[in-house]
């Protein structure tokens, strides 16, 4: 059994990012549910809930952020790092929660319309705008390579693009004085809600089931192993996420001869981490198809 070098992503420190984050987004919680409750606005009160939850969600990144960094132990060999996918599984399920509740008072209100402060609702939700905005642009960085990171980055920039559209229904109340355009706008901040949720409900469910993350093509991965010099064939490939920036490989190569193996153990680990960014590789080399079906049959597989 032969384990390549680990490779380690850029550890760009967003303990500060989340500080900002959730500090902004607690005072402006209080602000918007505030003028919500004095103007009697839905809207206000919908997005101040989902904002709610945001808060909540940037505390389990945070928390799963932190833990990741925890150093291995005897028992946890990995350490915490797999804590980050289920920091970003709790962000989706409670977004789910949070969109139940805005649906619901939203089609209470659809009956029954309620008179609305409509200046108010506009400035508030442009104060919205630019706070989670600003939020946003403290994940941007990260948005690609981490699902916890993802998960805060497109929470922010939904919730401004939202913001944005609780002013745009302002607008239209006091032009036309349509007082139902409040919760149907709170219907569409719903469903806006859901459908940027089922991307990083499904990954990171996909990731807690070990399933191959989906930035990795695995016909990809086995093809470049299959042609590597004297190889004459791969199995037992698998490929999993350690945590939502850390991914590794296992995998038996049939090799007949023991030539360089070292040198091509450090070319495997470097091209694998280049060209698909899986930084921890184990390989296992075994010199006949024979023995590779031996153990098959030992072990009692197919």
């Amino acid at each position: 059994m032969h384990q390549c070098a680990h490779h380690h992503h850029d550890a760009h420190n967003y303990g500060p990012a989340f500080a900002i984050g959730v500090g902004l987004n607690v005072a402006f919680v209080l602000i918007e549910a505030s003028f919500g409750f004095w103007t009697d606005s839905l809207a206000l009160l919908a997005d101040a809930g989902h904002n709610l939850s945001d808060v909540l969600g940037l505390l389990l990144a945070w928390g799963g952020y932190a833990l990741a960094k925890v150093a291995p132990s005897g028992r946890r060999t990995y350490g915490w790092r797999s804590s980050t996918i289920l920091a970003a599984l709790m962000n989706a399920l409670l977004l789910l929660v949070a969109i139940g509740g805005i649906t619901w008072e939203a089609v209470h209100r659809l009956r029954d319309p309620t008179d609305v402060v409509a200046p108010t609702i506009v400035l508030v939700a442009l104060i919205g705008v630019l706070i989670n905005a600003a939020t946003a642009m403290l994940f941007m960085r990260g948005r690609h390579g981490d699902l916890n990171i993802r998960g805060a980055y497109l929470h922010m920039a939904a919730d401004a693009l939202l913001s944005l559209g609780v002013a745009v229904a302002g607008g239209i109340i006091i032009w036309t004085h349509w007082n139902w355009i409040d919760p149907m706008t709170s219907l569409v901040i719903a469903g806006v809600i859901f459908f940027a949720t089922l991307g990083l409900l499904r990954e990171s469910i996909n990731l807690l089931l070990q399933a191959v993350p989906s930035r990795i093509d695995l016909d990809r991965v086995s093809d470049y192993l299959s042609g590597l010099p004297n190889v004459r064939g791969v199995h037992d490939l698998h490929v999993w996420a350690m945590s939502t920036t850390e991914v590794a490989l296992t995998a038996h190569l049939v090799k007949p001869n023991a030539d360089n193996e070292d040198e091509m153990l450090r070319q495997i680990a470097e091209a694998l981490h280049q060209d698909f960014n899986i930084g921890h590789v184990t390989i296992q080399f075994e010199r006949s198809v024979d023995q590779t079906q031996c153990r098959q049959a030992e072990s009692g597989s197919l």
